[in-house]
């Protein structure tokens, strides 16, 4: 049960610094690209064909 006082607290900071991690990058807008993924997905630049 005393490995129990080392867990709790190894694992609160790592899910608070997750969380920290997951406010900047959503405060740095980095999961704004509303237009890329659309037009990325019916571009044929990236074809899975060989080119020979």
């Amino acid at each position: 049960m005393e490995v129990l006082a080392y867990l709790i607290p190894i694992s609160l900071f790592l899910g608070g610094i997750g969380l920290v991690a997951f406010v900047y990058t959503v405060r740095s807008n980095q999961y704004e690209d509303p237009e890329g993924d659309a037009r990325r997905i019916l571009s044929d630049e990236w074809d899975d064909k060989l080119k020979q």
